[in-house]
């Protein structure tokens, strides 16, 4: 085995044990050097070069395609696809139970409210989108804990090394460092190069689709003038370029009198082709992150749809979070533990939410036959309620009261 090397120096003879704080004069995101990324239109020719970097054998290069899945996930479509599909994880309330099962009220607190607890969430997820995210653990001035994710273009996910300079050879076996699972976690996807990979011919012919959707605009909604003169007299050429000038911004040109000029003629089309053309490679991004086209098919959608659709949704949504339970607990929590951030044999877990809409049915259901307390109703459901409920109504029903004062004789519901 290789010999493990060192990436940086915490306080000399100072253990990693429950309680401690350390301090690191180096790390590795401050090793690596910058560089310029090229802002080229992209195609598919960038992008099977990419892959085929990332392939080779020896001293495979991520750069390439990692800056492509960066500059893919701009589009607008896409990262609202990302977002509707991660909030719903980050959204969730974090619990930390002790091994008897019961809540660490303290820590639980703690860690829903540090910043940092869902910048590391974050990282996990998008770790599903571009094959890996390697993060750091440093703390400031203030003995704060702070998260830094290391360059993805630096990084080979498969062989585990990072690249000072990805144009160089040279590298970091950073999965062998002393630091690695304790400063220095991983999170990988084992197959494939990223979900955003298979998104890429989509955003780029996109992009294209949209690009010659404004050429048509341009040319249809103002079409280019042409003007005659005496292409030999200078007096004439300046007159007309002024005139030509003044009308406008369109496209214009000036031939001579002698010569003619005759429009190609085109297909008749006001732009149908591209915008079909623009909603398939949307469709195919959305069932590409969520699974389901959801409330964007305004001519064919229905409820039914959406609602089958959230499903397929939330069946993924359920698959991250199970992806966050089993990397927080694996390597987040120990390390953390090590840093001295927590304390304790805890266990990473979520709050199971409620289905507000099937508990008021239920409880709907109960009224009549079970006492509800008005304090639960209120802090469950935000409605105001008052009264007894062993109230009845002529026809022996009991009645709930939502803050109508029945007794008041101008009450519209009396």
């Amino acid at each position: 085995m290789a010999k493990s090397k060192k990436i940086y120096n915490p306080k000399k003879n100072q253990n990693l044990s429950p309680g401690a704080v350390v301090t690191s004069s180096a790390n590795l995101a401050n090793q690596i050097a910058p560089k310029a990324v090229s802002q080229t239109r992209k195609d598919i020719k960038d992008w099977k070069k990419g892959e085929q970097l990332a392939s080779m054998i020896d001293n495979p290069k991520w750069y390439l395609l990692q800056q492509l899945l960066t500059e893919v996930r701009k589009d607008p479509l896409l990262l609202s696809q990302i977002k509707n599909r991660d909030l719903k994880s980050l959204s969730k309330r974090i619990l930390l139970r002790k091994p008897n099962g019961d809540i660490d009220e303290e820590q639980t607190d703690f860690i829903n409210n540090a910043i940092w607890s869902r910048e590391i969430s974050q990282h996990i997820l998008d770790k599903k989108y571009h094959k890996i995210s390697l993060i750091e653990f440093s703390f400031n001035k203030n003995k704060e804990l702070e998260v830094t994710l290391i360059n993805r273009d630096n990084l080979d996910p498969v062989n585990g090394y990072l690249y000072k300079d990805y144009y160089d050879v040279h590298k970091i076996d950073y999965r062998n460092a002393r630091e690695y699972g304790t400063w220095v976690l991983e999170f990988v996807e084992k197959e494939g190069f990223g979900l955003l990979n298979n998104a890429v011919p989509h955003v780029l012919f996109k992009k294209f689709a949209q690009s010659c959707n404004s050429e048509l605009c341009e040319i249809a909604g103002i079409p280019p003038r042409v003007m005659k003169t005496n292409t030999h007299d200078k007096g004439m050429m300046n007159r007309a370029e002024k005139m030509m000038r003044d009308l406008g911004s369109a496209a214009w040109f000036i031939i001579d009198e002698s010569e003619s000029f005759e429009f190609a003629e085109n297909v008749k089309t006001n732009g149908d082709l591209y915008t079909n053309f623009i909603k398939l490679c949307d469709d195919q991004n959305c069932l590409l992150i969520n699974g389901a086209i959801i409330g964007q098919d305004t001519k064919n959608g229905s409820r039914s749809k959406d609602e089958s659709s959230r499903e397929v949704l939330q069946e993924l949504v359920n698959a991250d979070l199970v992806d966050l339970k089993q990397e927080w607990n694996s390597k987040v929590i120990p390390a953390l533990i090590k840093l001295g951030i927590l304390k304790g044999d805890v266990e990473f877990d979520f709050e199971d939410a409620e289905d507000l809409d099937q508990l008021f049915e239920w409880t709907e259901k109960l009224l009549p036959y079970k006492n509800i307390e008005d304090k639960w109703f209120i802090d469950k459901f935000g409605i105001p309620v008052t009264g007894d409920k062993n109230q009845s109504n002529p026809d022996g029903k009991a009645k709930l009261h939502l803050g109508v004062d029945s007794n008041d004789p101008n009450n519209f519901f009396v």
